[in-house]
């Protein structure tokens, strides 16, 4: 296993470098999920089509989807069912249900060439735990707790390629914003992110390496380090669907201990009236978690129409 720590590390050393280093070409991950769009707030029925969206077909905003840097306004509702194992009593009993909203607005900006396109981005990610299963020492035995959870985001700066290359780099972090202390990190955590990707003509590749550490809080927390490495390859074989795997490895410097999946991710964009909507399949199998209690399964089904992009036509308006 040491060597497996080693080389994540190594990898996610490298793509740090690389990311800021390489900023001819970049892109967006995780992890990973709002106001109403224009046509809403005027009482029509359907939202308005942006320029970035304007006569484009389905799976031409599938693909535009697929690139982490893209650069339309979405608003994604994710449902993830997990099932749990591990050495804890009663530990493979255990189950919950998570809905996690997340709100994307990018904002395009001057880029680095004539050839390539940079976005802004801020991804804020609020979850929902419902039943989540939580050991009490005491009981020895595990309670089911239903409250919010700490909200993570990221903000950076993405650049695309006209080549297909995409970088980009930024900040990753967590707000402890959770209302109940059973599942709360009492954490401030933030730390730096990057991205490497490549678009093929079958579809994109990438990396998307993340680092956490605890920056303030309270309670009897600790230390905090946390690495996540998003690894992505997904094939684009048009009609707006997208199939690939894009599995999120986790590895915990505290307590030593790795999380990983076996991905499959299945996709399709569609139109409603003049409103793309993604729909997307997402199933885990981890291959390795911590002893004591990990996931085993997990399977999500996410929501995610593409909506006109208020924030960046208010501040082009300004």
């Amino acid at each position: 296993m040491k060597k497996l720590n080693y080389l994540f590390v190594g990898i996610l050393l490298g793509l740090m470098l690389i990311g800021p280093a390489g900023a001819q070409d970049a892109s967006s991950a995780q992890p990973v999920e709002e106001p109403l769009p224009r046509g809403v707030l005027s009482g029509a029925s359907v939202p308005e089509v942006t320029e970035a969206q304007q006569g484009k077909s389905a799976d031409e905003i599938a693909k535009e989807l697929a690139n982490p840097n893209n650069s339309l306004a979405s608003l994604t509702f994710k449902n993830q069912f997990r099932w749990y194992t591990g050495d804890l009593p009663n530990a493979d009993d255990q189950s919950n249900y998570t809905f996690l909203f997340q709100p994307v607005f990018p904002f395009s900006l001057t880029p680095p060439s004539d050839t390539s396109k940079a976005t802004f981005f801020l991804r804020p990610a609020f979850p929902i735990l419902v039943k989540q299963p939580v050991f009490d020492l005491q009981k020895f035995d595990f309670d089911d707790v239903t409250a919010l959870g700490d909200i993570g985001f990221d903000v950076g700066y993405g650049v695309t390629e006209a080549s297909g290359f995409l970088w980009a780099f930024g900040m990753v972090g967590t707000l402890p914003t959770a209302t109940d202390s059973d599942v709360a990190g009492k954490q401030l955590r933030l730390g730096p992110e990057t991205l490497i990707a490549k678009f093929e003509k079958w579809g994109i590749w990438g990396f998307f390496p993340s680092h956490q550490w605890d920056v303030t809080g309270w309670g009897d927390g600790g230390y905090y380090s946390n690495s996540q490495l998003q690894l992505f390859l997904v094939s684009l074989p048009g009609g707006g669907w997208s199939i690939g795997t894009k599995p999120i490895l986790n590895y915990d410097w505290k307590a030593e201990d790795w999380t990983v999946p076996l991905n499959l991710s299945i996709s399709k964009t569609l139109m409603i009236g003049k409103m793309p909507l993604k729909l997307a399949l997402d199933m885990n199998y981890y291959v390795e978690q911590p002893d004591p209690f990990g996931p085993d399964w997990m399977v999500g089904f996410e929501i995610t129409p593409v909506v006109p992009n208020i924030f960046d036509s208010m501040i082009r308006g300004l």
